[in-house]
């Protein structure tokens, strides 16, 4: 029997399509344009090849098209055969349904007799993951544990360092993480998870220049349609704002960020764009309510309904700003709060009020809101980096608000166990 590159077995007899199928996982488990195309083409050439279905599910959710998603997972279940098979199976189709708290389990119970299946053990990873979108405030250190508890599976590999070396950069250390980061896109230079990571550990250690150098170095080889090529722009135009380079900001959101010309699934480009506009406006930047319409307009259309909390909190931002009602979402939320639906709880309304109140010219009553809600911000998922962007509101808010110690201390706090990226420099530059 054939085995993937992670000497696992595969169950097709058609070597044209496990070598299709070998190459559009690797696309899909480092962000690279093509997947799709290399697993429609595997199954061209092996139409019940179920380790392909799977994959071809998980690329559909990733890129919000459910319907592709459930087919995919449909026929991946009718045609898994063996133990490892229809574990990997199981996984993805239960994540597919949604089932997020039964697929977690299924990709426990999958890593303890299978660790080297990447793609299931993917599913628990990333800061949109299954762990990272469970409502627990340590799912940094949950995915640090697992991936510990795995690593004895695992020999030198790209995508397996990638994801080891930025829970640790996301678990305060990246001076750990950052030499696996290295390593691993020594192994795969064109692994773009592993460039995301590495930003991340410059971003943690403080290191805005070689961060920025490093992204801008990478980026301009990667596939504008690649998952990840909004995001890491993103990165490149955070790292500007840190360097107080507002204009270089403006150019990387006008060129690949706005929802206009970003290919990257919907919630990575609405809290992308979201988030670097509202930062932008915290900040003292004018941003024309124009800007935020498209915006506002993403958030509705890919984001209907509450539900999805690093959604909401993001879609909060762009309605608001934009002047159209946040109302009707935060009552969504309540109503799902109340009803024990939402697992990161009441700080997801707490934070959408936070935020209408921050836009409305209130900031006590924004820093009133937001600061208690602080010490539960993990819960919403995103990484750190995402986060700090409500970090940076309270601590403007205070500065707005006449309450120079408080934000002081909102620092300080943010600061203990983390480089100080926002230092006195960064203060005197805001308009307040």
């Amino acid at each position: 029997m054939a085995q993937d590159r992670f000497g696992l077995p595969v169950n097709c007899d058609q070597p044209a399509a496990v070598a299709l199928y070998t190459e559009g996982l690797d696309l899909l488990l480092s962000a690279n344009a093509g997947a799709a195309e290399r697993l429609d083409a595997a199954l061209a050439e092996a139409p019940d090849f179920a380790l392909a279905h799977a994959a071809r599910a998980r690329l559909a959710q990733m890129y919000a098209q459910p319907a592709v998603a459930r087919e995919h997972a449909g026929i991946a279940r009718k045609q898994a055969r063996g133990e490892r098979e229809q574990g990997h199976v199981e996984a993805i189709a239960l994540a597919v349904e949604g089932r997020a708290g039964d697929a977690m389990a299924q990709v426990a119970r999958h890593a303890r007799d299978f660790p080297r299946d990447a793609l299931p053990l993917s599913l628990a990873l990333g800061v949109y993951g299954l762990l990272g979108f469970s409502g627990r405030v340590d799912h940094h250190e949950a995915q640090r544990d697992l991936l510990e508890s795995v690593a004895h599976g695992w020999d030198e590999d790209w995508w397996f360092l990638t994801y080891l070396g930025w829970s640790y950069a996301e678990t305060f250390d990246p001076a750990k993480g950052a030499p696996l980061l290295d390593r691993a896109l020594e192994l795969n230079p064109r692994n773009a998870h592993a460039a995301h990571a590495r930003a991340h550990a410059y971003y943690e250690a403080g290191e805005a220049a070689a961060g920025r150098d490093f992204v801008a170095a990478w980026l301009p080889d990667y596939d504008r349609d690649s998952q990840l090529h909004c995001h890491l722009t993103w990165h490149t135009a955070l790292f500007a704002l840190q360097l107080g380079d507002v204009d270089a900001a403006l150019a990387l959101y006008d060129d690949a960020i706005r929802p206009d010309v970003a290919t990257s699934p919907p919630l990575f480009t609405l809290a992308d764009a979201a988030s670097l506009l509202w930062r932008l406006a915290a900040y003292g930047q004018t941003v024309d309510t124009a800007a935020w319409g498209p915006v506002a307009a993403l958030a509705g259309n890919a984001f209907p309904h509450a539900g999805l909390p690093f959604a909401d909190v993001h879609a909060t931002m762009a309605a608001a700003a934009a002047g159209a009602d946040v109302a009707a979402r935060i009552a969504e939320i309540d109503a799902l709060v109340a009803a024990g639906k939402l697992a990161a709880g009441p700080v997801v309304p707490a934070l959408c009020r936070g935020l209408a109140a921050f836009d409305a010219g209130e900031p006590d009553r924004a820093v009133a809101i937001l600061e208690p809600a602080l010490s539960e911000l993990a819960r919403i998922g995103g990484s750190h980096a995402q986060r700090d962007v409500i970090e940076d509101t309270v601590i403007i808010g205070y500065l707005r608000a006449g309450q120079n110690q408080a934000a002081a201390e909102a620092l300080e706090r943010r600061t203990r166990h983390r480089a100080g990226h926002l230092d006195a420099d960064w203060l005197g530059r805001i308009a307040v």
